[in-house]
């Protein structure tokens, strides 16, 4: 962790008997941006504003660049922060609002120049004088992304930045804010209960669940490694079925059919097993495990089958004609993942 630009060791915040984060150990290396996945109540949001300096923890530590700044208080951490609602003052020009963190530095001439420079690194040249009722959602964040950049901070903190934008509009401006990123190459963090917008914009992401980190992993390694059920089951689409491991990497599904898998290291012969399926590595065969088709989600070409076996329920994914509603098929799996059963 000494290449690290961002560490966070060991980081632990209750709020009385909830302990929002747990002994959280991250590292950032320079200029990489990583994303905190996870759904409501993980931790994400408390652990951003730990590190903006909003909440102080109970215990661990923030460092840049190897300094201390867990006690320091927020304007002297040099952190630029993107709250989800923005919070762009509505009686200031876009101009304006972009040099609102530059106050006191430089001259006049200085600040109107840094103000030109962060608009056009956020593809918005031209829009200085206008006010901000006149800019799209996508727009406005994209001008509190250029003013949280303004003042030359070594870190930039975004909360949900895309969670106030209408589906048609995210994905161009996730592109628009990964090229920003890249343009002006600042160490990042940023928080997301969206797979696909942590995928698209993060190097890697940091799963967290209930306040303790999952899994951090680039996007890759958690949906083909995951190490955990819940980072199987959160990543991605996947079905869970319940089985017994055999041994020689198989097991046998309660249903009475045995699949291959890649188990846990944490497993042996006779250990019962939560069986994880990918959509995609699923296949209707001959024979296999039997199910009867309960729905069928049309993509296009290809559509997400839902067969309903012993057990549970199977995804696959699949030509969309392949088999109608109401169809007995049988399944067979070319790759699966074995966890050690969680008990209730």
């Amino acid at each position: 962790m000494s290449d690290a630009f961002l560490e966070v060791s060991h980081l632990t915040k209750r709020f009385g008997d909830h302990v929002a984060v747990g002994d959280l150990s991250l590292s950032v290396p320079r200029g990489a941006v990583l994303a905190l996945l996870g759904p409501s109540g993980s931790g994400k949001t408390t652990t951003l504003r730990l590190l903006a300096g909003f909440e102080r923890p109970d215990t661990g530590t923030i460092a840049v660049e190897g300094r201390d700044v867990t006690a320091l208080p927020p304007v002297q951490r040099r952190f630029g922060m993107v709250f989800q609602h923005y919070a762009l003052f509505p009686h200031l020009t876009v101009g304006e609002n972009v040099a609102f963190g530059l106050a006191g530095q430089g001259t006049r001439a200085d600040r109107d120049a840094r103000v030109t420079e962060m608009l056009s690194l956020v593809d918005l040249d031209g829009f200085g004088g206008r006010q901000v009722g006149e800019l799209s959602g996508g727009q406005q964040q994209r001008i509190a992304v250029a003013r949280a950049l303004a003042p030359e901070p070594r870190v930039l903190l975004l909360d949900e930045p895309l969670s106030n934008l209408d589906p048609s509009l995210r994905e161009r401006t996730r592109l628009e804010m990964r090229a920003a990123l890249d343009r002006v190459g600042i160490t990042t963090v940023f928080v997301t209960h969206e797979q696909e917008e942590a995928f698209a914009l993060g190097d890697s992401v940091a799963v967290l669940n209930h306040g303790r980190l999952e899994q951090v992993g680039t996007p890759p390694e958690l949906y083909e490694h995951p190490r955990t059920l819940f980072v199987a089951t959160f990543v991605g689409r996947a079905s869970v079925l319940g089985g017994v491991v055999t041994g020689d990497g198989r097991v046998r599904i309660d249903a009475g059919v045995e699949w291959p898998v890649d188990a846990s290291q944490e497993l042996a012969a006779g250990d019962r097993a939560s069986l994880v399926v990918r959509p995609e590595a699923v296949r209707f065969a001959e024979a296999g495990l039997a199910g009867i088709v309960t729905e069928r989600r049309y993509t296009g070409a290809r559509a997400l089958f839902t067969v309903s076996v012993s057990g549970g329920r199977v995804e696959i994914e699949a030509p969309a004609h392949a088999v109608s509603v109401g169809d007995p098929v049988h399944l067979d799996v070319e790759r699966a993942l074995a966890f050690p059963e969680v008990k209730e």
